[in-house]
């Protein structure tokens, strides 16, 4: 006669039920204590994003305004640049002269508003001043492109398009300057 173990009777809940468990669990657990879905989560981080990428516009407006300011005869050569950096600002939902609309002040009003930027200079040198201007494109062009990982398709897409054209915009100004 052949020998069979005795079959053993389990008491209580199996391992892989009480894994299970501790692990549903512990996404519940962390799932509240997040306070925001993932969604929410990315929403508010392409929000700030597109904010910082339209002050970022804005700020590059006032240095070609300055800049022209200083150099009135650059005008030809930085006029069409500065326009586009104008519809950057646009696309990214800034506005014109950096005003706020009514729906974004009643945002801000229970928040503590941060100080104006001071208003840039520009070199009383020509190839300084333009040099100058190349520095800030590219500062904010490589800020664009390091960014896309962080924000959603469509709003990657406006960033890498527009790091582009901030590159281009840099690699002209620094020509524009020899």
């Amino acid at each position: 006669m052949s020998y069979s173990p005795p079959p053993r009777a389990r008491s209580g809940p199996r391992r892989r039920t009480l894994l299970a468990s501790l692990a549903g669990a512990t996404a519940l657990l962390t799932g509240c204590s997040a306070g925001s879905s993932p969604a929410e989560r990315a929403a508010s981080a392409a929000t700030r994003a597109r904010a910082r990428a339209a002050r970022d516009s804005a700020d590059l407006l006032a240095r070609y305004d300055a800049v022209l300011d200083a150099h009135p005869a650059l005008a030809d050569r930085l006029s069409p640049l500065r326009a586009a950096v104008a519809a950057h600002r646009d696309a990214f939902g800034g506005t014109p002269d950096g005003k706020a609309s009514k729906g974004d002040k009643a945002k801000q009003s229970g928040k503590a508003q941060k100080s104006p930027s001071p208003v840039p200079t520009a070199s009383a040198d020509r190839k300084e001043a333009l040099t100058s201007l190349a520095s800030a494109e590219r500062t904010v062009a490589d800020r664009r492109a390091a960014a896309l990982l962080e924000v959603p398709g469509e709003l990657a897409r406006l960033m890498a398009s527009v790091s582009a054209a901030g590159s281009a915009h840099a690699y002209l100004l620094t020509e524009a300057a020899k």
